[in-house]
């Protein structure tokens, strides 16, 4: 849900501030691969049909089992197969949270982080988290940022996600910037994606470390 919502007479001088902010160039460069203002707006029709394609290939090429409905009638993702009911932007979503998650926790239900905004058994993903608090908010940021990423490569609408993830939030300050650059930096540190911002196809190997009881938190390169 975005926050702030921009205006369409607004977004190209928000992109502009945006990138203006952005203190690296390869940053600015990863980010131009996004700003596509067509790109604003939610695929349609064939399109929208395309792109699910794609996604579906995607997350089949990664591994990931497939299976019918929508992720209301458990989860998008159950630690084995990917609910395919859904956006191709939700699907791409998930498919970077599987690259991301540590190997343990790429086999439970919502990667082992809670219920996400479209699961349906909300208790027993609840039950399955384990790992929260800051840790759980850099993985939902970098996963958050790579599925878009992912989304550019496969020309689809990235811009459109970047909105709607609040990407754009606080844009005129460098502090939305700063978080980009940030986000995307720990992404390649992690050889998720090239020194060009583009992704690749790495799963994370590291297991979290472990903070207590039923808790883990990430610590150091994924």
């Amino acid at each position: 849900m975005i926050l702030t919502p921009v205006a369409p007479d607004r977004l190209r001088r928000t992109l502009a501030a945006f990138e203006s902010a952005l203190a690296a160039p390869p940053a600015g460069r990863v980010f131009r691969r996004i700003a596509v203002p067509a790109w604003g707006v939610r695929a349609r029709g064939r399109d929208a049909a395309l792109h699910h394609r794609q996604a579906l290939a995607l997350a089949a090429s990664f591994g990931m089992g497939l299976r019918r409905g929508p992720p209301q009638s458990g989860a998008g993702w159950d630690g084995r197969t990917l609910r395919t009911g859904t956006e191709a932007y939700v699907l791409l979503h998930e498919i970077a949270h599987f690259q991301l998650a540590a190997p343990s926790r790429r086999r439970r239900i919502d990667f082992g982080l809670g219920a996400g905004p479209e699961t349906g058994d909300r208790a027993r993903a609840e039950r399955g988290a384990s790992l929260d608090g800051l840790a759980r908010e850099r993985e939902e940021a970098m996963a958050s940022l790579l599925g878009i990423l992912w989304e550019a490569a496969l020309g689809q609408p990235a811009l459109a996600s970047f909105l709607d993830q609040n990407w754009l939030e606080g844009a005129p300050h460098r502090g939305a910037a700063r978080h980009f650059s940030t986000v995307l930096a720990q992404l390649a540190a992690g050889g998720f994606v090239t020194a060009t911002g583009r992704p690749t196809r790495r799963l994370r190997r590291s297991e979290d470390a472990v903070r207590g009881p039923g808790r883990s938190s990430l610590s150091g390169p994924v």
